[in-house]
């Protein structure tokens, strides 16, 4: 990924921060005899505390043939996309004096390298649910629970799906937020996307006053 200095993201809490709110990774693989890439995009539940660099964890479909195509050992990669928009040259004050800025695209990413364990283990696989169930539902009124179902039902769901664990090797950012423009652009084209409902990305472009 190409990361020009004033746009590379270093600092792990911007970068867990990105990976816990926008869950949804896309998983890149390659198969053992170096033929063609492939994406699964998965849901997974990140642990901070878990080796120098954290833990991802998920689920696949038993179905899903990246689990046997990538077996443990395997080196992968996840992409992990945060907020992001087009930026129009016309939210810069400077344009209207110069006429010297053209269009963008702003955004958040980090790509989370690591070694892949695959867990075809029903007690893993419930663990992982249970997990993911607790927080995505969180927020709810009535939180769905696996116990609201018959045992018999879970039973057989779990037993079509199957556990995966990324070791983190390293983690890489890069957050384009207009760092390169001057504060008043800043301010005007994180004022115009707030007008647009963008507001988490207009908050993380506003600059410090």
């Amino acid at each position: 990924m190409y990361i020009p200095p004033h746009f590379a993201e270093n600092r792990p809490e911007p970068l867990h921060r990105v990976m816990r709110e926008h869950p949804l990774g896309a998983l890149v693989t390659q198969g053992p005899d170096g033929s063609g890439f492939d994406a699964d995009h998965i849901p997974f539940e990140f642990d901070a505390d878990q080796g120098p660099h954290g833990l991802l964890s998920a689920h696949v479909a038993r179905a899903n043939p990246v689990w046997q195509r990538c077996p443990s050992g395997s080196p992968v990669m996840v992409i992990f996309t945060g907020p992001q928009a087009y930026i129009s040259p016309n939210w810069y004050p400077s344009k209207h004096e110069a006429h010297r800025q053209v269009p963008t695209w702003n955004y958040e990413v980090v790509h989370a390298h690591g070694i892949l364990t695959v867990h075809d283990d029903e007690r893993f696989v419930r663990r992982i649910v249970a997990r993911l169930t607790r927080r995505h539902e969180a927020d709810e009124p009535r939180p769905w629970k696996m116990g609201d179902s018959t045992p018999e039902f879970i039973d057989g769901m779990l037993r079509n799906i199957v556990g995966i664990e990324i070791a983190l090797t390293s983690l890489v950012g890069k957050f384009k937020l207009s760092q390169n423009k001057e504060h008043r652009d800043r301010v005007g084209a994180s004022d115009a996307l707030e007008a647009r409902g963008h507001g988490a990305l207009a908050g993380l472009m506003r600059p410090e006053d």
